[in-house]
């Protein structure tokens, strides 16, 4: 059975889509995936996929979004929800473009610098010719091919500023360069930043047209040019050097952007907060309080703060965490919640989508 989808619902979530952006729709968005229907075609030899870094270069770019269409053919949509794909190749691809090594052994994906050299040293140019780069590309692209528009292809998942760097200078490193090389550090961020566009855009390009679109690993689709921006590392340093590291190449990809947002990762970020909010191209923040912690129903005061600021909110759970995190913060429009779940809670989820006004289908 071929993905359950079609032009006109594409042309529906465009639309949606413009208006949520733009602060105009009286609702949430609300994306409802549900799985483990009938694929209607044989399974392919190759298994599901987590880190397609970790997939031998043997099996063909072809042979990965053969699988990855199984897998949206057991998917159905219901409300704001659309076909998409996320080419995980790791979080920071972009230092395997640069030289880093990839190191799967961990059964996720990390990377180290092929040898340690002084941050003087560090060079971060990006090799179009590089087998991680090629790899990413032809996926892409194969994916692109295949479907013609049908199913939105994400942007991988590039890092943020100083994550690259840190890939580069790893453990305490970076933190010490902060204090003794801070010079050479804005240097080398601004060479990522030149890179990590050179990389966007040559990517873009190798899906563009069909693509439908823009999404990020979190599958919040713009027309415009949107990417989840991030910087992980600065979950170690406090709000100046914050102001002085990272929020000036922040601001300049916001400003490149049509539709940004910044994933907010654990509460050692949140003293960054009000500095990213004050950031007017900034569009929306993903809340993502971490392990160990309450859950986003715990945290009313960042969702409070965040929709005073007229930013757009993406908040993680169901149906008792929107109802919740609404009534907190007097209404549920400028949020968008992603929701996946088995085939079997279809009328369930129907009934919660109709009731915050949305279209099941």
């Amino acid at each position: 059975m071929p993905i359950r989808f079609d032009a006109d619902r594409w042309a529906r979530v465009a639309e949606i889509s413009r208006r949520w952006w733009a602060g105009d729709l009286d609702r949430p968005l609300i994306q409802v995936r549900l799985h483990d229907a009938d694929a209607g075609r044989p399974e392919p030899a190759i298994p599901p996929l987590g880190f397609m870094s970790h997939c031998d270069f043997s099996v063909s770019a072809a042979d990965i979004v053969d699988r990855l269409d199984y897998d949206l053919c057991r998917q159905r949509y219901l409300g704001d929800a659309f076909p998409q794909i996320w080419p995980n190749f790791g979080p920071g691809i972009i230092a395997a473009f640069m030289g880093a090594r990839v190191s799967n052994e961990s059964g996720t994906t990390w990377f180290h610098p092929a040898e340690e050299i002084e941050i003087a040293d560090v060079r971060l140019d990006l090799d179009e010719g590089n087998p991680w780069f090629v790899r990413v590309r032809d996926v892409m692209r194969a994916a692109a091919e295949r479907w013609e528009g049908l199913v939105q292809v994400g942007m991988t998942d590039l890092g943020g500023n100083l994550d690259i760097l840190s890939s580069f200078r790893p453990g305490e490193n970076l933190l010490l360069d902060l204090y003794d090389h801070p010079e050479e550090v804005k240097r080398l961020t601004w060479r990522a930043h030149e890179a990590w566009w050179r990389t966007f855009d040559d990517l873009d390009a190798a899906v563009r047209p069909p693509n439908p679109g823009y999404t990020a690993w979190a599958p919040i689709f713009s027309v415009e040019p949107s990417y989840m921006l991030q910087c992980d590392f600065c979950y170690m340093i406090g709000p100046r050097m914050f102001d002085e590291f990272v929020r000036p190449e922040l601001a300049a990809s916001c400003r490149r952007l049509g539709n940004p947002f910044y994933h907010l990762d654990g509460p050692g970020q949140l003293p960054h907060l009000d500095s990213l909010l004050s950031i007017e191209e900034l569009k929306g923040v993903q809340w993502v309080p971490g392990s160990g912690v309450p859950f986003v129903t715990h945290w009313p005061e960042v969702y409070r703060k965040i929709r005073k600021a007229g930013k757009l909110i993406q908040l993680f759970g169901g149906q008792e965490e929107l109802d919740t995190v609404a009534g907190q913060i007097g209404g549920a429009e400028g949020i968008v919640l992603i929701i996946d779940a088995g085939v079997a809670q279809e009328e369930e989820l129907t009934r919660f989508l109709r009731r915050y006004g949305v279209d099941p289908v």
